[in-house]
């Protein structure tokens, strides 16, 4: 009979291993679409990067229509299934994941509390007062793809632990950013809108309950709870996390079942005489292969088919074009100087860059030093340093909320915030590496003096 082969620990962490993979690919991605967007945006044709996004198209249906930029409907239409899939990767993370356990958890969470509170701090002096004031929460993100891209550059000198803890601190980063752009940076409640919203989604829970799982349904209805949002005043792409926490996560199956039945099937088809397999099988065959389908797709959860559907998707094709449609900012002439000296691009630079490692750092080894936590297997404070660093890299979830925050105001602001997150990224980035470069190097050292 066979027999499954491989390492536990090594089948275990092997998602995890595969997630952090395609996210660095996409951190590549999204460099590429950074220097097209910059390019674009200050070359000759600098005129048609803001008709292109500005181009309109629209839904209708009968007396309904919602006709909107096409930068609309990227930054909330396309950017609710990139928050769904955050909201997939939580729920995995708090049922099976790291987030499983409270203590695994522990660390990680403190560190992103400490990595939110002291950059909007510092953005506040630098801007108490000010027109930029609702700025704020623009350098209290981190960039998962970017900070995962800086630790690939490392290979396998970093400890995969290491990489878990960033994965869950940006993890905690995310939840922080999607409460406050529900309770922030939202416009005037919609009540009728937001009870019709909400019986919906009362419904896409008892579906859950009931057994439903056809993703067909979840995402019809997911689509129909967007737009109750859009029009309720809270931000559209809250929709995608509530639809993502309705989303079955348990299997029809349990693992044992399915060995004992697929040895069972796999048994059956090779009992089967059928010469020339690979070109015709027969009728016992055709059976087997078809309940071992059936068998495959009751273990397998919605919301893993579904997070292993868009994980691509939104690397590759989502976030890209929220990059390419947000990151241009005109350089040229004075301008550049004119916006890195601004209070909201210094806000958003130093909370970046000095906030996070400050932050990160320091509740990191209070939660270690009042024993709330420990340090994870092989990592060093000064990989914890390293790492307080890389959550510098705003990015994505930074230029989401600067367009939250300036985008309606001011397009001055707007400019001067996505300068201070380009910047903090670039020397976050670069010093993060030399940081950990280091650390991966003294780690080593400790290794041979010890062998």
């Amino acid at each position: 009979m066979m027999q499954p082969s491989g390492n536990l620990a090594g089948r275990l962490l092997r998602p995890f291993q595969e997630f952090a993979q395609a996210e660095t690919s996409g951190g590549i991605v999204l460099l590429c679409c950074t220097a097209i967007a910059l390019g674009w945006a200050n070359s000759f044709w600098s005129a048609s990067y803001s008709q292109l996004w500005e181009t309109h198209f629209a839904l209708s249906f009968a007396s309904w229509k919602l006709d909107k930029s096409l930068h609309f409907w990227i930054n909330d239409g396309l950017m609710a299934v990139f928050f769904f899939l955050v909201g997939l990767e939580l729920k995995r993370e708090v049922l099976v994941g790291e987030l499983a356990s409270f203590r695994h958890a522990v660390l990680p969470l403190v560190a992103a509390v400490g990595g939110v509170i002291f950059p909007a701090i510092i953005y506040a002096i630098f801007n108490a007062g000010g027109r930029g004031v609702a700025g704020w929460g623009i350098p209290m993100a981190t960039d998962i793809a970017f900070a995962l891209g800086v630790l690939a550059l490392l290979g396998e000198r970093i400890p995969l632990t290491l990489k878990i803890f960033l994965t869950a601190f940006a993890i905690f980063d995310d939840i922080i950013a999607v409460m406050m752009i529900a309770f922030f940076y939202s416009g005037g409640i919609n009540l009728l809108a937001l009870g019709l919203a909400g019986v919906v989604l009362v419904g896409l829970v008892a579906i859950n309950l009931l057994g439903a799982r056809a993703l067909t349904v979840y995402i019809a209805l997911g689509v129909v709870l967007w737009l109750l949002i859009l029009q309720s005043g809270i931000h559209a792409t809250i929709a995608g996390v509530l639809l993502a926490m309705v989303i079955p996560a348990r299997a029809r199956i349990d693992a044992q079942d399915f060995l004992d039945e697929g040895y069972a099937l796999l048994g059956e088809f090779e009992r089967a005489d059928a010469p020339g397999i690979g070109l015709y099988m027969n009728d016992d065959q055709q059976s087997a292969v078809q309940a071992l389908e059936v068998a495959a797709e009751r273990l397998q959860t919605p919301l893993q088919r579904l997070e292993h559907m868009l994980h691509n998707p939104v690397s590759f094709v989502v976030v890209p074009l929220f990059v390419l449609a947000n990151a241009g900012v005109y350089l040229r002439g004075g301008a550049l100087l004119d916006n890195l000296f601004s209070p909201v691009s210094l806000g958003v630079f130093f909370g970046l860059v000095v906030g996070k490692q400050l932050g990160i750092t320091l509740f990191s080894w209070l939660a270690v030093v009042l024993r709330w936590a420990e340090l994870p297997r092989d990592v060093s404070w000064l990989h914890i340093y390293g790492v307080s660093w890389l959550g510098g890299i705003g990015f994505t979830m930074s230029l989401f909320i600067d367009g939250l925050a300036f985008e309606q105001t001011s397009q001055e602001m707007l400019d001067q915030a996505k300068v201070g997150i380009l910047l903090a990224a670039l020397i976050a980035g670069s010093v993060g590496y030399v940081i950990l470069r280091h650390a991966c190097r003294v780690g080593q050292e400790a290794v041979v003096e010890a062998g």
